[in-house]
């Protein structure tokens, strides 16, 4: 109505100024004037109808639509093609709509609870909300709109719920998520040691074995295989053949590990893999070549799966084969050596609450270092009760003066090109002083533990043998090709054997040809076996704690015994370590645990295993980490009982897989 006022006015406007200007016309002309003004009449007359006619026309328009308007909201709300309900507070429906009518059937009243329909439909944690969300129900998709209804403040609270079915575009999201390309790296990872003092014909037939067995598990999967040389190959997935084969933990493993060849060595497997999300096809293959690289740092025979920038690992049953020759410590020997020449200063230092193969290891890179006549510093943590007496017989000699720093005292050592190298450790929150690394751009690892997730970023040199028995037994073998004059000092010789004695209990665990060669190496050089049992003497405290500790201890089906220490107590750390030791002297025992409060609000595990189980694993999954023999955690914020009982839940869970998988083989049948 107002736009046909708005019109009519113009029009007059429009009307009264020709009539103006034909009166002005009229003094001049009335002929001209007078035919004017009959053509203005006639114009006036057709647009008084002509308003007339439109005037009607709207008035029919609205009555139409006040007539028909209840019907028509009406019809747009109970035939709307969605699932339309009001909910009170409780779940009870207080009006639906036709289509939803149609939907209950029988059922369709007022006060019906919600959940008699749709039992997986979300009210209480998003009531007074606005937002939405998906649900599913009998296989059926539903995507929820929620909304709250505005009503008067003495009333009860309502909320609109539209709901409809999403089944088409999820299966279309779940159909795309299924066929994300998944990149494998494959690697034989003992090939040399597998292949050695073979003929060719067992050779080719080894390979052709294992190339079926791999061809076999791509088949299956639905996946595209190639070999790309003799040890390689490159497979191709899709994410839900991923999820298979993540269901089956990799079975294939054990299945290649079956593999029989005449020097009775089993046949081991490690893979990269990488799922693809957003990034390039060049940072997917990467992505799956640095985690076949963290598969085999870890030790081999085992799966790293990178899924959204998380690690997951598979397999690790397998113990590390010790390699037969020492082609790598040479190699790593002189390579580390140009590093110290172009160094105008060396800093080494190991994991925070250093041990005595820390401490080795970190003596013997030093004795390098000063070989060559490099201002030389080993840099300690600010909590290492557990090799004072060592560190006490090292600062009394006149020539280690200067030699050890504390952590943050090296903020004032300003060299122009330092060389940091990291002993025993490789993880950088654990290192003895992460300032240091984090100035220091130049960085050498040499450590024993199989490959962490978390690792020191760009490294000029990584040498990770989990193979060997410790860190100490590694720089032994790199002290014998560093320099064929270079001398090793009465405390340095101990100091590399203590490190070595440690970590093999006496020689009695993860020990190799190489370990006892290392071992002579470092007698000739004139380790003193008893300097090193008085190294290793505890007081009386210490002992009794030991002993209550031992005391505590539980015995488990399947060789596991599980103990607490749960007084915070000086040394409680060592303690622990030392009754785990203990414990796995004990007949039939595979794995030893002790969880002990460190601190107020952080508890500590130990683990220990004679070599038949991977504790690491275990470890692993209460953020910590180590070796297959020897690992440990520490859990922040953690209660002492429960993380206990967390520890026994996954060790007998593991020990059960294990002694499964066993069981599978041709020699547990």
């Amino acid at each position: 109505m107002p736009s046909n006022l708005s019109a009519w006015i113009d029009l007059t406007i429009h009307l009264f100024v020709m009539l103006v200007l034909i009166g002005v016309v009229a003094c001049y002309n009335v002929f001209v004037a007078a035919t004017a003004l009959l053509l203005w009449l006639c114009l006036a007359l057709f647009a008084r109808e002509r308003c007339r006619v439109r005037t009607k026309k709207f008035e029919r328009y609205v009555r139409s639509v006040v007539k028909n308007l209840n019907a028509m909201l009406n019809y747009a709300v109970e035939d709307l093609p969605q699932y339309v309900l009001i909910l009170d507070e409780a779940g009870r429906i207080q009006w639906m709509n036709g289509q939803m009518k149609d939907y209950v059937g029988g059922r369709a009243q007022q006060e019906l609870d919600v959940h008699e329909v749709w039992p997986t439909l979300i009210v209480d944690p998003i009531w007074g909300t606005d937002g939405e969300y998906v649900f599913t129900h009998e296989g059926t998709y539903f995507k929820v709109r929620h909304r709250p209804v505005p009503i008067a403040p003495d009333e009860p609270p309502l909320m609109a719920f539209y709901i409809e079915n999403h089944t088409a575009f999820e299966e279309l999201r779940r159909s795309f998520k299924d066929s994300r390309a998944a990149l494998a790296y494959i690697q034989i990872d003992n090939y040399d040691e597998v292949m050695q003092r073979q003929t060719e014909a067992e050779r080719t037939s080894l390979l052709l074995a294992v190339s079926q067995q791999l061809g076999a598990w791509t088949k299956h999967l639905g996946g595209f295989m190639r070999r790309v040389s003799d040890d390689l190959y490159i497979a191709l997935l899709e994410s839900h053949a991923l999820d298979t084969a993540i269901h089956d933990k990799f079975d294939l493993l054990d299945k290649v590990r079956q593999l029989q060849n005449t020097n009775r060595l089993p046949v081991t497997l490690s893979m990269g893999i990488a799922l693809a999300d957003t990034q390039s096809m060049a940072e997917l293959g990467d992505q799956a070549q640095a985690g076949l690289d963290l598969a085999l740092g870890r030790g081999g025979d085992q799966v790293a799966v990178t899924i959204a920038g998380k690690t997951q690992f598979f397999g690790g049953r397998a113990k590390a084969v010790e390699k037969h020759t020492r082609v790598k410590a040479r190699v790593v020997a002189h390579a580390l050596r140009e590093l110290m020449e172009s160094a105008d200063e060396i800093y080494i230092m190991g994991h925070h609450n250093e041990d005595y193969d820390c401490f080795g290891a970190a003596i013997g890179v030093a004795r390098m270092a000063r070989f060559l006549e490099k201002p030389t510093h080993i840099i300690l943590s600010d909590m290492n009760e557990g090799i004072d007496k060592i560190e006490s017989l090292v600062k009394e000699k006149e020539d280690y003066e200067g030699l050890i720093l504390r952590a943050g005292e090296t903020a004032g050592l300003s060299a122009a090109h330092p060389l940091l190298i990291i002993v025993d450790t490789h993880i950088p929150h654990l290192v003895a002083d992460p300032a240091l690394l984090s100035r220091v751009g130049q960085v050498v690892v040499i450590d024993h533990h199989r490959r962490s997730e978390h690792f020191i970023e760009n490294p000029l040199l990584v040498y990770i043998e989990p193979a060997s028995s410790s860190t100490s037994e590694l720089v032994t073998e790199l002290l014998m090709y560093f320099d064929e004059s270079i001398a090793i000092s009465r405390i340095d010789a101990t100091a590399l054997y203590s490190g070595i004695i440690v970590d093999t209990k006496n020689f009695a665990v993860q020990t190799g040809v190489r370990t006892f060669d290392a071992a002579a190496y470092l007698r000739r050089s004139g380790a003193d076996p008893v300097m090193v049992r008085h190294l290793f003497r505890t007081d009386y405290d210490t002992t009794l704690a030991l002993a209550k500790a031992k005391a505590r201890s539980e015995y488990y089906p399947g060789g596991l015994i599980v103990s607490t220490c749960p007084e915070v107590v000086p040394n409680v750390q060592i303690i622990a370590a030392q009754a785990a030791d203990s414990l796995l002297r004990v007949e039939k025992v595979r794995m030893t645990i002790v969880v002990f409060q460190l601190t107020e609000d952080t508890v500590g595990i130990s683990a220990r295993s004679t070599g038949e189980l991977n504790v690491q694993v275990i470890m692993e999954s209460f953020g910590g980490g180590g070796h297959q023999n020897v690992a440990g955690a520490q859990v922040k914020g953690g209660n002492l009982e429960e993380i206990k009982a967390q520890a026994i839940e996954r060790a007998r869970k593991y020990i059960e897989e294990a002694d499964s998988h066993e069981s599978d083989t041709p020699a547990g049948r």
